[in-house]
């Protein structure tokens, strides 16, 4: 017999007798587009980095729908696998008593690290370049810092399957290993070949790394508190990168100091491994592989015991069982999984077609022009917009919803993008065209920060069902380390063809653009668990 409830404003079936039998209701369901579409932390990076890239730097009325309605569009139908009465009432009554903080703490090592890699070799490079004699060679400079960006791409298609394959904590462990090598190498390199394989490690690490940190920390987080705790991953790749530049204070004294600096990322490596050889499994994938002993453990480890009948409740009512085959990559851009899979691919694209690397790139001239000659000053003001826009963004992320602040972020980089190409052409603006170009280039960075930047890591692994996750996690990182690669390779050639200005009106297209789109597909996902999410966003073939 079916039985019909409301539950958070969505009518949900079920069928009695046998529960184990998901139930759909046809009148549940809304519309989804068929067509295509597709850290994040910048900002203290030195002119040769930036060709290469930079960063990575509330649903309470339940989810409406991943896209609009629309005669063009498939069908999307929300499904349950338990009858609602069921629901225990410790899942509206009981709070935790775990410890998350010092598990996401330990994960955020990785973010550290991610964030360092990326910065360490910007003072350095002039230095490094001098021992190991490729002062006067531009191309294997570029490869030396371009060689991370291309282990990375590697590091961000593989750590999905790595992750799915061993559990969350095991790959950490495993990423640990060509971090710290890859650091080691790099430390002791004697030759401009040892540097390049020791920069690959390392980029190979923080590739798996920058897939793996958003998808652990989002699995054991409460879902109160999930993004708060998942846009940390991204004030962590910032403190990296400003740990980078004061790492690199020394060298004016010591030119040879750059070799600590390398050597300094071993500590944090090993660190990683060792936090995460006592820290849980992700109790999501616990589940997944039906090891449901263990995953209720994790549970207790992670929210107390008072939480573990309501978690345990969701995850079986997210009907993610050992029954289900594990996802190969082409189960992501099936029927079932693309319409979700392209949100997250965009939302890397615009990212970084959205302009990030342009304006680090240019901030150097841009503050020179108004009198702001030093080099580490200008990177401290970008980087402290980083920082002040990031921790904002962690404050109302529970509050304003993740698709608030991304549209109010691409909102706020377009006018910025306004304000910059004006301040280079308008003649009656030319008295002040430097505090200008200042003011725009600030308020980019800032608006960045708020949204663009943190969110779209935080949101992936929320909208993508458990038995995909991690993959599809993986393959959004990787269009945006593509894309990454591609705008440093050919940044300079488009704004020597068409000039900055040109450049900058068109950073600001994309970014009206990504402002419909965000507004037209993504999810808002605030105040829900994984679990309530995946069921909204189940789609039938």
């Amino acid at each position: 017999m079916m039985r019909c409830a409301l539950k958070g404003g969505v009518c949900v079936a079920s069928w009695g007798g046998d529960r184990r039998s998901p139930a759909v209701n046809p009148s549940s369901s809304v519309r989804m587009p068929t067509g295509n579409g597709g850290g994040c932390c910048s900002g203290l990076r030195s002119r040769a980095a930036d060709l290469a890239g930079v960063e990575m730097a509330s649903l309470r009325g339940g989810v409406g729908g991943l896209f609009r309605s629309s005669p063009r569009y498939g069908r999307l139908q929300a499904t349950a696998a338990v009858d609602p009465e069921d629901v225990p009432s410790e899942k509206v009554q009981v709070k935790s008593s775990g410890h998350v903080l010092p598990y996401v703490g330990v994960a955020c090592l990785g973010a550290i690290l991610f964030g360092y890699h990326l910065g360490v070799v910007n003072g350095a490079l002039e230095y490094l370049s001098k021992d190991l004699g490729i002062a006067e060679n531009a191309v294997l400079q570029g490869w030396v810092v371009s060689t991370s960006l291309a282990g990375a791409t590697v590091g961000s298609f593989t750590g999905g399957s790595l992750a799915d394959k061993f559990g969350r904590t095991r790959t950490f462990i495993l990423d640990a290993a060509p971090l710290a090598l890859g650091a080691f190498l790099s430390a002791t390199a004697q030759d401009v070949r040892t540097m390049i394989i020791g920069r690959l490690l390392a980029g190979i690490g923080i590739g798996i790394s920058s897939a793996l940190v958003p998808l652990y920390i989002s699995e054991i987080s409460p879902t109160e508190i999930r993004g708060t705790l998942g846009s940390v991953n991204q004030l962590f790749i910032c403190i990296g990168i400003l740990a980078a530049l004061l790492a690199g204070l020394p060298l004016a004294a010591n030119p040879a100091w750059w070799r600590t600096m390398f050597g300094i990322a071993v500590v944090p490596s090993i660190l990683l491994a060792v936090g995460m050889a006592f820290s849980p499994e992700s109790p999501r994938w616990l589940f997944q592989q039906g090891k449901v002993t263990q995953a209720e453990s994790a549970v207790k480890r992670l929210y107390g015991k008072e939480k573990v009948t309501e978690v345990m409740y969701d995850l079986r009512a997210s009907g993610q069982s050992s029954s289900e085959p594990e996802a190969g990559w082409f189960d992501l851009i099936s029927n079932r999984y693309w319409k979700v899979v392209s949100v997250g691919a965009a939302l890397f694209l615009f990212q970084q077609l959205a302009g990030i690397n342009a304006v680090v790139y240019y901030s150097t001239s841009v503050f020179r022009s108004a009198g702001i000659a030093s080099d580490v000053a200008a990177s401290a003001l970008v980087g402290a917009a980083n920082v002040f826009g990031t921790i904002i963004a962690s404050s109302l992320m529970d509050k304003q919803g993740r698709k608030s602040l991304l549209i109010t972020s691409f909102s706020g980089m377009g006018a910025s993008m306004l304000l910059l190409a004006l301040s280079f052409t308008w003649k009656a603006l030319a008295p002040y065209s430097g505090t200008l170009a200042v003011v725009g280039t600030v308020l980019y960075v800032l608006s960045f920060a708020l949204g663009a930047g943190p969110v779209p890591a935080l949101l992936l692994p929320e909208i993508f069902a458990s038995r995909i996750r991690a993959k599809a996690v993986a393959l959004s990182l990787g269009m945006h380390w593509v894309s990454n690669f591609f705008i440093g390779l050919y940044f300079l050639s488009v704004v020597n063809k068409f000039g900055i200005s040109t450049v900058y009106l068109g950073f600001a297209s994309v970014c009206a653009l990504a402002v419909l789109y965000i507004a037209g597909n993504v999810v808002e996902t605030k105040g829900r668990s994984l679990e309530e999410i995946e069921r909204e966003l189940s789609v039938v073939d």
